[in-house]
């Protein structure tokens, strides 16, 4: 049997029957967010996708302060169709991404925070060079996060969009989670043109998951804090099934691991390759 539904308040008893009812005036929430291919319907759906939100258990004040003044950009629907899947070879992408200065820096960065490292892989598991190297290859330590674009903005074109938009609803509402939760502010939440934040470019669903506050400051914040950022990434590749202790070259279990993280058999090589290269190997 189903199991029984919590007691509500009266307060929040109100506030969860106006949102099913004012959603019930459009129909199912399904039906309320419908997707559309340029910007003429954009403002319909946005007004449908705040009742959905507050169906989700978003109050009111935040979605008022997220997506209040929130538009179409029609420069993210350019970028998204204009994707291209790369065919560079593991010896190319390498070369491409990764560079001798980097490590270097990767090396220093390694030394600076081995406390905190440390203290993360007691914890997850994870060692220190996988995690850096995944900070490199994401945005350079948090030099390239790629601010440019207003999250909220970008998740709200593209959950309106019919080409992902169902996926890309899911993301728009745990980006209003993280907003909620006290973690980021909307003006905070800038990042790559696809919803990426912070330094290792968590998408809003993996971030609600999996962001940890490791500096004990009462928020997960994945931008400025690098224990944060650091001990998230971690978290991530341990909740993913991450072996202690055991290596990470192809074939090996925690190889599989990091291709939770990104799937092109590029990239994980490279992680594993650069992770090589911070370690002294």
């Amino acid at each position: 049997m189903p199991p029984a539904l919590p007691l509500l308040s009266s307060a929040k008893w109100k506030g969860a029957a106006i949102a099913c009812l004012l959603l019930a005036s459009f129909g199912s929430a399904a039906e309320a967010a419908q997707c559309g291919n340029g910007p003429g319907g954009f403002s319909n759906w946005l007004q449908r996708f705040r009742l959905e939100a507050a169906a989700q258990g978003i109050k009111s004040g935040t979605v008022l302060s997220a997506l209040s003044s929130v538009s179409y950009d029609p420069t993210v629907i350019r970028l998204d169709r204009s994707q291209h899947s790369f065919k560079l070879s593991f010896e190319q992408f390498y070369a491409r991404r990764v560079s001798g200065g980097m490590i270097k820096h990767g090396r220093a960065l390694m030394q600076r925070y081995r406390p905190v490292l440390d203290r993360i892989e007691q914890r997850y598991g994870v060692p220190a060079p996988i995690i850096v190297a995944i900070w490199g290859l994401e945005t350079n330590y948090g030099a390239n996060m790629g601010a440019k674009y207003s999250i909220i903005r970008s998740l709200a074109t593209l959950a309106y969009d019919c080409r992902r938009s169902e996926f890309f609803t899911g993301q728009l509402l745990d980006a209003l989670r993280i907003i909620q939760e006290g973690d980021l502010s909307p003006s905070q939440l800038r990042g790559g043109w696809a919803g990426e934040i912070g330094q290792t470019q968590f998408l809003p669903t993996p971030y609600i998951r999996y962001a940890v506050d490791f500096d004990g400051d009462g928020r997960k914040d994945l931008i400025n804090s690098v224990p944060d950022i650091l001990a998230s990434t971690a978290n991530f590749l341990a909740s993913h099934g991450w072996q202690r202790g055991a290596g990470w070259q192809p074939g090996s279990p925690n190889y599989g691991v990091i291709g939770q993280w990104n799937k092109a058999e590029v990239y994980i090589r490279t992680i594993g390759a650069m992770a090589d290269k911070l370690d002294g190997r």
